[in-house]
């Protein structure tokens, strides 16, 4: 029995190995990559058009780096429907002081809840000492 399996063994692998080859048992045709596509040789464009930069010349960006990613993610900005520019009219502009009097006892809001208020009153800090606590 165990001259049996190692002759299929041997046999396996010998056919295993034969099929790496180009010829052999499994010969056969196959594709040349670099017959795929005949490539184009390469060519220098004859209306090269770009003018070295001169020096002390203000960069010619359009914009700054963090416009550029928003018009790249976001597509720069769109149209405002006619329901929109109704509803900011109706809205009117904010009061300049409106984030100082946020922060300000006096004023009225909608009671959120414990853990809104735990968040607010929380004491200002650089978040070095900051620790999570899930409650279970």
């Amino acid at each position: 029995m165990r001259k049996i399996a190692t002759i299929t063994l041997i046999a396996a692998a010998s056919a295993m190995l034969a099929g790496c080859g180009s010829t052999g048992i499994m010969g056969r045709d196959r594709p040349d990559e670099f017959a795929v596509q005949r490539q184009a040789p390469l060519v220098v464009p004859p209306a090269f058009n770009l003018v070295p930069p001169s020096a002390g010349a203000p960069r010619p960006a359009e914009g700054t780096a963090s416009q550029q990613a928003l018009e790249a993610l976001f597509g720069g900005p769109a149209p405002r429907s006619a329901v929109e520019t109704s509803l900011l009219n109706r809205a009117g502009s904010a009061d300049p002081g409106i984030r100082t009097a946020v922060g300000d006892p006096q004023t009225n809001t909608v009671n959120k809840g414990r853990l809104t208020q735990d968040i607010v009153a929380a004491p200002q800090g650089d978040g070095a000492n900051a620790q999570a606590v899930i409650p279970g």
